[in-house]
C-alpha cells in the first residue's frame, strides 16, 4: 500500500513537472526586429547589444532576431506589418510623422542646439508627449531613442555664416523644408539624387552638399570638398520600436526586461556614435578637408522664418519655442 502511495504521488508530480514545463515553453518568445541599416552601421550593433541583453535578462525565454538590410522589408513596410500583427520591432523615426504629426520634431532643422538640447528635449515632456502620440495613432511603442549624427555643409570654400552662401549651388535632398531652409540661408539649392552628388561636385555642376560625416567619409567627398563647415543644421534623433500588440502580448516582468535591455542598448549606441564622429573627423581632415567653425545663432535666426513655414499647425508652437529658448 505504501508503495502504491509512493508511486502515486512520482506520477501525479511528474504530470506537475510537464504541466509546468509546457507553460515554461509556452512563455518562449522570438521578437523579430528588422531595420535598414547594414551589419556595420551603429543601428544594428545596437540592436544586437538589445537582443543579447534581454536574453539575459530573462534566462533565454525572449530571444530577438535582428534582420538588417531591409532584409525583412522596408521601413514603412515594417510600420505597416507591426500594426498588423506581423512584425514585432523597428528602428524608425520621423517616417513615423505618416501617422502621429509630432514625430515630424524629431529631425526639424535648427530646432536643437546641441546634443545635450537634445537629449532634454526626447527624453523630457516634448518626448513623452511624442511617444504617446505614435502609440496612441501609430500603434507602435518607442522604448529606446538613438542620436543621429549632425548633418554639416561641405563646400570649395569656408562657409562661416548665411553671408558666405551667396547663392552657392548645393545638392539638399528632394525635401521642401531643406529646400526653402537652404533658399532662406542664401544657397541655391538643387534637389538631386544622392547617387549623383560625387560627379556633380567633380565637375562643378553643384560647389557643395550637405550630409553627416559618416556618408561624407563614405562617399569620399574629401577628393572633391575641401571644407567641412559645422553647420549642425539637423540633430535628430531615431526610436527603437515595438509593436503595441507584441507589447501588450508581454508579462509585466517581460516588459520591464524589455525596456532595461533597451536602455542598455540606447547606452551603447550613443557610445558608439561619439566614437565614430570622432573617427570621422580624424579620416576626413587626415585626407585634406578642413573643419570650419560658424555662427551657428546667425544660421539658425535666418532659417527660423522658413523652419516654421513648413510645420505642420500642430508642432507649430512647440517648434517656435524651441527656436526661442
Amino acid at each position: 500500500m505504501k508503495n502504491f502511495k509512493t508511486l502515486t504521488a512520482l506520477a501525479a508530480a511528474t504530470c506537475i513537472s510537464a504541466v509546468a514545463s509546457t507553460a515554461a515553453f509556452a512563455q518562449e518568445v522570438t521578437l523579430q526586429l528588422g531595420h535598414l541599416a547594414n551589419e556595420q552601421n551603429a543601428w544594428h550593433l545596437a540592436a544586437v547589444r538589445f537582443g543579447e541583453e534581454l536574453s539575459e535578462l530573462t534566462d533565454g525565454r525572449i530571444a530577438v532576431e535582428v534582420f538588417p538590410n531591409e532584409s525583412l522589408g522596408k521601413e514603412i513596410d515594417l510600420i505597416n506589418g507591426m500594426q498588423l500583427g506581423t512584425v514585432d520591432m523597428t528602428i524608425t523615426g520621423e517616417s513615423l510623422q505618416n501617422w502621429a504629426p509630432m514625430a515630424a520634431l524629431l529631425a526639424v532643422p535648427y530646432a536643437y542646439r546641441s546634443l545635450e538640447h537634445m537629449d532634454e528635449v526626447a527624453s523630457g515632456d516634448i518626448g513623452d508627449d511624442i511617444e504617446a502620440q505614435i502609440i496612441e495613432r501609430a500603434q507602435v511603442r518607442p522604448i529606446a531613442y538613438f542620436a543621429r549624427g549632425p548633418r554639416n555643409l561641405t563646400s570649395q570654400r569656408p562657409i562661416a555664416s548665411p553671408d558666405d552662401l551667396d547663392g552657392m549651388r548645393m545638392r539638399v535632398p528632394n525635401v521642401p523644408l531643406f529646400v526653402d531652409v537652404w533658399s532662406a540661408l542664401g544657397a541655391s539649392p538643387t534637389p538631386m539624387a544622392f547617387s549623383e552628388v560625387f560627379t556633380s561636385l567633380q565637375s562643378g555642376v553643384i560647389d557643395g552638399q550637405e550630409n553627416p560625416l559618416a556618408l561624407i567619409r563614405s562617399a569620399n567627398f574629401n577628393e572633391v570638398q575641401n571644407y567641412v563647415n559645422q553647420t549642425e543644421h539637423v540633430r535628430s534623433w531615431i526610436y527603437l520600436t515595438i509593436a503595441e500588440s507584441t507589447w501588450q502580448g508581454l508579462s509585466e516582468d517581460d516588459q520591464a526586461a524589455v525596456m532595461q535591455a533597451a536602455a542598455a542598448a540606447q547606452e551603447y549606441e550613443r557610445g558608439l556614435l561619439l566614437e565614430s564622429l570622432a573617427e570621422d573627423r580624424a579620416h576626413l581632415e587626415a585626407n585634406g578637408m578642413e573643419f570650419v567653425e560658424v555662427d551657428g545663432a546667425a544660421f539658425q535666426a535666418a532659417a527660423r522664418d522658413a523652419v516654421l513655414a513648413n510645420v505642420s499647425d500642430e508642432i507649430r508652437p512647440i517648434v517656435e519655442d524651441l527656436f526661442s529658448n
